[in-house]
């Protein structure tokens, strides 16, 4: 409804506001959703909401892959001194 409102030139104006009092909504909230829902539909540059949650998705993997390497980096040092050490 409020995408429809913003492409007509003749109810563009003002129509967010307008509308959100229709919905009982805060204005900014309309906003962000009708801006979310351009970006997902590809009529607004960004990152989609599909986009968004594969790169969150990504950055988790690769945080704990890291958290993987690093334990595995300090274990293969212990166990190289203690190859290193003299045997009695």
């Amino acid at each position: 409804m409020a995408m429809e409102a913003r492409q007509d030139p003749a109810r563009s104006r003002g129509a967010i506001a307008r509308i959100a009092g229709q919905l009982d909504v805060h204005p900014e909230a309309l906003r962000g959703w009708v801006r979310r829902a351009e970006v997902d539909g590809g009529l607004r540059p960004g990152t989609t909401t599909d986009d968004g949650a594969r790169i969150l998705q990504l950055e988790k993997e690769n945080a704990e892959l890291r958290r993987a390497n690093t334990i595995l980096r300090q274990a293969s040092a212990f166990f190289a001194a203690e190859l290193d050490r003299p045997k009695k």
